[in-house]
Formats: structure tokens, C-alpha cells, sequence
């Protein structure tokens, strides 16, 4: 007995006509009756009673029925448990994080997250600034929270969660550091850090402006390996570097920050692989997307 024969079954005996069976089953009307003939052939006896006039279930049908119905309630009932539980936010969401990226606005929606989706366990990593792509094209963090500036054809970029306006890291006596603000055509005028690949090319120019907005070529000669590193040549005068006010590693006696017009805010968002998404990130990406109700505001 199979899910067409049931349901043509219970179809007939609750609208007791062949034809609107048919159209409720969105079946023709043959169809259900060979479903019915092929069903009585596996119950070894009549289930309906049919004339030119009515259809009726015989005794043993209507025996059948009261069998069968709680049966495919049941059945019904599991299928849809087993839906909601397949895209329900529940097990473990691991989000990554640069050294950079991993502030308040992270906690802000972890903690947002965790409070609508109880079932769900976060892991928080940080993985490597010059490769942030890395982890989740190997799987090892199923979401990774950085700048949107992603030309990735694997990757799929969600909400923004937070816009962090820029700031110029220059040493303590550094020309710039006496006049702020910095402008971005200053950018020009002095080194910057360069940071070798693999760290993706429209990252490294939304961090790093490889021209100024008039067009004028910035010079990023210094290698470097990472943020302390570049930090140190900031710190010693070598080069200056577009980041955000908020850069916590850059609060230090030896370093200022000051504001820079003419670059745009960092967009912070989520990112992750388009092949690896599932019901943990979707409910993740809804909570990003959720604005945060107002204090006092009943849901």
C-alpha cells in the first residue's frame, strides 16, 4: 500500500464521489479509481459500494477507515516534526572573526541570537586576517563576520551589522597627527603597508585604497604579515594606515588615530559559502536583519 492509494482512499471516503475525490487530489478522475481498484486487490475485498448514482464504504471499508485514519495522522504529524526540525536553528553555529572585526557588534548579535534560538550552540573563533576566506571554504566556521567588500563568486555576503567609520593610525609625531583631520588624497603622500596574498584583492583595496579618490596612486610598499607588525611601522613612523576609529590594538601611547574624509564606512557584515549554508545560518543572518526592539517595546 502506497501514499496514493491512502490518500485517493481517505479522499473517496470523505467526499463519497469519484469525481470531486479526483479534484481534490488534483488527480483525473480514472486515476483514482485505479488507485481504489488497486487497493481493494491488496485487501483482498470491496472497500466502496458504487452505482451510477452514489458511492458508500461497505462495512469493510468503513472498518478499514477507522483504522487507517489515526494511522495517517500520525504518519502526517512525523513528516511534519521531521520538516520543522530539519530547518530549525538547532547543534552548533561556529562564527569567525578577525583580529579586527571581533568587537560589540559581534556580541551585540551573538547575544540576540542566542536569545531567539536557545537550541542553538555558538562557537566563536578567530581566524587569520589575510586569509579570512580560508575557514569556511574548508569548512571549519560556518559564518564569518568582516568587511563586505567581497568579489567571490563562492561566497555569499548577508547583513550588515554594523558601519565603522575610518580613521588614519599615524605615530605620536607624525605631521598629520598635529592637523586632523586626515584627508584620503593624503594617502598619496605617504607609505603604506602592503600585504601579500592570499588576502583577497577587493578586500585588500576597500582596506588599503590602492588611489586616492582624485586618482592619484597611493604607494603600499612595506610588507607585512600581519596587524602588530604593521602597528610597529606605524608606531615608528614608516608608514601610515587606513583602519577604523574603533581599532582596539591601535589604542596605545605611541599611536593616534585620527579621523580621515573622503573614505566611506566599513560595512561589517556576515559572509559565508554559498554551498555550506543551512537553517543555523539563515536564522543567524534573520536575526542580523532584525532591528533591535526599542527599550520598553513589547514584541
Amino acid at each position: 500500500m502506497d501514499m496514493q492509494q491512502v490518500e485517493a482512499f481517505l479522499a473517496v471516503a470523505d467526499e463519497l464521489h469519484f469525481g470531486r475525490a479526483a479534484e481534490q487530489l488534483v488527480l483525473s478522475r480514472p486515476r483514482v479509481s485505479r488507485l481504489i481498484a488497486s487497493l481493494e486487490r491488496e485487501v483482498g475485498g470491496t472497500l466502496f459500494d458504487r452505482t451510477s448514482r452514489r458511492v458508500r464504504l461497505t462495512p469493510l471499508g468503513a472498518r478499514f477507515l477507522g483504522q487507517l485514519r489515526p494511522g495517517y495522522a500520525q504518519m502526517r504529524a512525523a513528516l511534519a516534526d521531521a520538516c520543522a526540525a530539519a530547518t530549525r536553528a538547532s547543534g552548533t553555529l561556529r562564527v569567525g572573526f578577525t583580529v579586527t572585526t571581533g568587537g560589540e557588534a559581534v556580541t551585540r548579535l551573538v547575544t540576540a541570537f542566542q536569545a531567539a534560538y536557545p537550541d542553538c550552540q555558538v562557537i566563536l573563533r578567530e581566524v587569520g586576517i589575510g586569509d579570512p576566506y580560508r575557514p569556511l571554504r574548508r569548512n571549519e566556521i560556518d559564518v564569518l563576520v568582516n568587511w563586505l567588500a567581497v568579489d567571490e563568486p563562492d561566497l555569499t555576503t548577508g547583513p550588515v551589522i554594523d558601519r565603522c567609520e575610518r580613521a588614519l593610525a599615524v605615530a605620536r609625531d607624525h605631521p598629520l597627527a598635529s592637523t586632523p583631520p586626515a584627508s584620503a588624497e593624503d594617502l598619496a603622500d605617504f607609505e603604506m603597508a602592503r600585504v601579500p596574498s592570499p588576502l583577497p584583492k577587493a578586500l585588500y583595496d576597500a582596506l588599503l585604497p590602492p588611489r586616492t579618490p582624485s586618482g592619484r596612486p597611493t604607494r603600499r610598499t612595506h610588507v607585512v604579515e600581519g596587524l602588530h607588525q604593521t602597528l610597529a611601522l606605524v608606531a615608528s613612523g614608516q608608514i601610515v594606515h587606513p583602519t577604523v576609529a574603533s581599532l582596539p590594538l591601535a589604542q596605545r601611547a605611541d599611536i593616534v588615530l585620527i579621523p580621515v574624509t573622503g573614505l566611506p564606512p566599513l560595512r561589517l557584515g556576515l559572509i559565508w559559502c554559498t554551498a555550506h549554508e543551512n537553517a543555523r545560518i539563515r536564522a543567524l543572518a534573520q536575526t542580523a536583519a532584525t532591528p533591535p526592539a526599542s527599550p520598553g517595546h513589547e514584541p
